[in-house]
């Protein structure tokens, strides 16, 4: 048995040829695995005046381009746009394996006046997933966090981490049992988790050490390792961002990463970036375990 997951910045599905293009973003996305769940970013509804014109229902395109998927969009912003049409934009996750619970979760979003921003979530689906011999239960966590603002992606981190600790402290101390079938019937909490996406800082950065720290509470078992150097050693991650176009900044940079729970990191078999790709700004990663 084994679990495949691939996360991808997809820019709105918008490749460096300035295409719109769902399919290939699926495309490209099964190359690298089987995945049993996909996680994109910077998915859009009602943009048009996005690089590419990506003015279709994306999360639709996906649904209708992954039969057998279950698709979960976390929408992070949604408004108006300025000719009234209606516009929304986040994550979203695709998986085969069964999903027990769902949750989209709003990270703050200080003032921080004078600098571009944008409100961001982070999206959990608990799904039942073949890793290490057995079927478990699984938190798959996807998050896009701010670019501009240091201060608004700090705050985010925290409460991605405070995320995590919350859900690892459910599972040690579960609520009382419930049957009813009501909003309160028993929920799967598992301290075993994978964290992934565009995290819009680097491996030296301050967010980057928060995310890895210690738990506060060791009973809960909460620590997060990243899953390159389990694999991988010493050896570098390829960067994920900047690698064709440098209009953001001068270097390639690695920013879109995988973490795992404390549990799974012994079953990591697999961690690769797609470095060839030009089907978005950035460059997709896949995961697998034993």
């Amino acid at each position: 048995m084994s679990f495949a997951l691939v996360t991808w910045n997809t820019q709105s599905c918008c490749g460096l040829d300035g295409k719109v293009d769902v399919a290939r973003i699926v495309e490209h996305a099964r190359a690298l695995a089987d995945f049993d769940v996909l996680c994109l970013q910077e998915i859009a509804i009602g943009y048009p005046e996005l690089p590419g014109s990506p003015s279709h229902d994306q999360p639709a395109l996906l649904r209708s381009m992954l039969p057998g998927f279950e698709i979960f969009f976390g929408v992070a912003v949604d408004e108006l746009g300025r000719h009234g049409q209606r516009q929304r934009f986040g994550n979203l996750i695709a998986a085969r394996c069964v999903a027990t619970q769902v949750e989209h979760h709003a990270l703050p979003y200080p003032a921080d006046g004078g600098v571009r921003s944008m409100p961001r979530m982070c999206s959990v689906a608990t799904v039942r997933a073949a890793i290490g011999g057995t079927t478990r239960v699984l938190r798959v966590m996807t998050t896009h966090l701010e670019y501009y603002s240091p201060r608004q992606r700090m705050a985010q981190a925290r409460a991605v981490r405070a995320l995590h600790a919350q859900a690892c402290a459910h599972a040690a101390q579960p609520p009382r049992p419930d049957e009813t079938g009501s909003p309160f019937q028993t929920k799967l909490h598992t301290r075993s988790a994978i964290l992934c996406g565009d995290f819009n800082f680097v491996a030296s950065g301050a967010e980057y050490a928060l995310l890895l720290q210690p738990p506060d509470d060791a009973s809960t078992n909460t620590a997060l390792h990243d899953a390159w150097p389990l694999v991988h050693g010493k050896a570098p991650q390829p960067p994920t961002f900047q690698v064709f176009d440098r209009s953001d900044g001068p270097e390639p940079l690695v920013c879109d990463f995988v973490f795992v729970s404390a549990d799974l990191a012994p079953f990591v078999r697999r961690v690769a970036v797609d470095s060839k790709t030009q089907a978005s700004d950035h460059q997709p990663v896949v995961i697998e375990f034993d």
